[in-house]
């Protein structure tokens, strides 16, 4: 436990603790890069930057994207460069244009990381640090569990990532969102409010303003922490898979023409979870898609359930069997 100095906000030292641990994974007098929304969130994580980064001799940036999505984005966008500045940042703002791919989230999702990840480039920094609270793994695992999409979706937004050659770290997952905005008040910060934050037109607003608080009145509190602890444990669970994933497949994986095949007799020796890990990390790794599971199930069914039944056609490729073999070309 940190031994707060008298009269430090109990808030302010919570997210400097967390920066601070964040910070140790990267090596000394290196560049970081801040995203700075403006928001509360961000805007804690850039003052505990401030605070933490020239004790391990660190040089940050803070990059502010400003999406031009509503009037006044750039007003809001050269204020949230202006408080990182008058906190002792080098700071920056960066305008992008936001496609229509996937939606409007996902697409203003897209613009902003590539305009991070070249502001690194060009910096030549490190990593990436972004503001993502304990609420928003909570919000990111319930959206996960109502689309359906598996354990991958369940386990929530990692600590580090990789962005395309740049480390992407989250070091306020475990600090609630209620803490950085009571870091900011008490430091005489103030945050912008995205409007798009409390539009229910998006379904991350809905769950964060409706699905959250009637879950925490009815079952209690402590749902927002139960999902995130859910989602670690998940983690943990599928970097084991992981490793027993790569162990398995330099035996039972060989290179095919237009492609890659996988030995029926190896799957089926395998548990199901296991099976459809190796199917669904061969296409991923070899053709750059990713399966659904009813896909998933029907590729395995080639080595549980075959019957003579022709090639499948998947995202970027094709599956089917070939004597002792499942071989997936290239569509």
């Amino acid at each position: 436990m940190e031994e707060r100095r008298p009269g430090l906000d109990p808030a302010v030292a919570q997210v400097r603790l967390a920066v601070r641990r964040g910070l140790e994974q990267l090596p000394d007098a290196a560049a970081v890069v801040v995203a700075l929304s403006g928001g509360a969130d961000s805007l804690a994580l850039a003052a505990a930057v401030a605070f933490e980064a020239p004790k391990r001799g660190l040089r940050p940036l803070s990059v502010t994207v400003d999406h031009g999505l509503q009037a006044g984005s750039a007003d809001a966008a050269a204020s949230a460069a202006a408080t990182a500045a008058a906190l002792g940042l080098e700071a920056r703002v960066v305008r992008v244009e936001v496609g229509s791919d996937g939606g409007p989230e996902a697409a203003a999702r897209s613009a902003r990381y590539t305009a991070l990840r070249d502001a690194a480039r060009e910096a030549d920094a490190v990593a990436v640090l972004t503001g993502h609270t304990l609420d928003d793994q909570a919000e990111t695992v319930l959206l996960g569990l109502a689309r359906g999409a598996g354990a991958t979706s369940l386990q929530g937004m990692p600590e580090a990532a990789e962005l395309d050659g740049v480390t992407l770290l989250r070091p306020l997952l475990e600090v609630r969102r209620a803490t950085t905005r009571a870091a900011c008040v008490a430091q005489g910060l103030e945050p912008w409010d995205d409007p798009h934050n409390s539009d229910r037109r998006y379904a991350r607003v809905r769950v964060r303003e409706t699905v959250l608080p009637v879950l925490e009145a009815e079952l209690g509190p402590g749902i927002a922490e139960a999902l995130a602890r859910t989602a670690a444990q998940l983690r943990e669970d599928a970097e084991a898979f992981d490793e027993m994933i790569d162990e398995t497949i330099e035996d039972i994986v060989e290179h095919a023409e237009a492609g890659i095949s996988i030995s029926v007799a190896a799957l089926a020796a395998n548990p199901a979870a296991l099976r459809n890990r190796i199917i669904r990390h061969v296409v991923a790794s070899e053709f750059h898609q990713s399966l659904t599971r009813t896909q998933t199930i029907e590729v395995a069914r080639l080595v549980t359930d075959w019957s003579g039944q022709g090639p499948i056609d998947l995202p970027g490729c094709r599956a089917r069997r070939v004597g002792g073999r499942i071989e997936f070309s290239a569509r």
